[in-house]
């Protein structure tokens, strides 16, 4: 695992910066209104428990974008075996408070500080939604560089095209922050992950319901 300035260094130089001291100034808050899977519908849920029937019981998997450790929870609860990073370390500070027996590091997920072929699965649950379409690829080339030959990678986002602002989410915990997010359907994660050799498993889209804005998309891939 890298150290965490060689992490803000590489985030800084990938341009996440913002999104870093962002989700740094929310921690706290962020990881006392989401301690749980609680905001996932069934159907989230349920593309969840078919990565980890996919990977294995006892599988080496990472949990990218781990933020303050709510997924790496459920996974470990399921008989997997999650690292989670993140590039905040405000974030990070939080899942190692909350779960204190399991692993936690910081790391920009444009240049995961792991080997080739080094775990069974990669989770990138709603972690690719602060990248911009520019980046998107190598961000899942990363993932799935990662990911061993018959491993499954699992990727979620807010489903369409453009950026939607997200700051003002965090107004009413009175958090001035920047922060954005980008929008990406099935077909675009579909493709990021066939580009960098992972092929689709399959895919959920839903329509979105309650407050949501937008619908939201999850595919599930296995590498090559």
């Amino acid at each position: 695992m890298a150290s965490g300035a060689t992490a803000a260094d590489r985030d800084i130089a990938g341009g996440y910066a913002s999104v870093r001291d962002a989700y740094d100034t929310v921690a706290a808050d962020y990881a006392a209104y989401f301690p749980d899977t609680q905001a996932e519908t069934p159907l989230e849920l349920a593309m969840v428990d078919a990565f980890v029937a996919a990977v294995g019981p006892d599988a080496d998997v990472l949990d990218a974008g781990c933020g303050a450790g709510r997924m790496s929870r459920y996974l470990a609860d399921r008989g997997v075996r999650p690292h989670g990073v993140d590039l905040s370390p405000g974030m990070v500070a939080m899942a190692r408070r909350d779960h204190p027996e399991l692993r936690f590091g910081v790391a920009s997920l444009d240049a995961l500080p792991f080997a080739d072929a080094s775990v069974d699965g990669v989770l990138l649950w709603y972690s690719v939604i602060h990248t911009p379409p520019s980046g998107l690829g190598q961000l899942l080339a990363e993932a799935v560089r990662v990911t061993r030959p018959g491993g499954h990678l699992l990727v979620g986002a807010q489903s369409g095209h453009g950026i939607r602002d997200v700051a003002p989410s965090y107004r009413r915990f009175g958090h001035d922050i920047t922060l954005e997010r980008h929008l990406y359907t099935a077909d675009d994660l579909a493709a990021g992950l066939a580009a960098a050799g992972a092929a689709e498993v399959a895919r959920l889209v839903r329509r979105a319901t309650g407050n949501e804005r937008d619908d939201q998309a999850v595919v599930l891939a296995a590498h090559a």
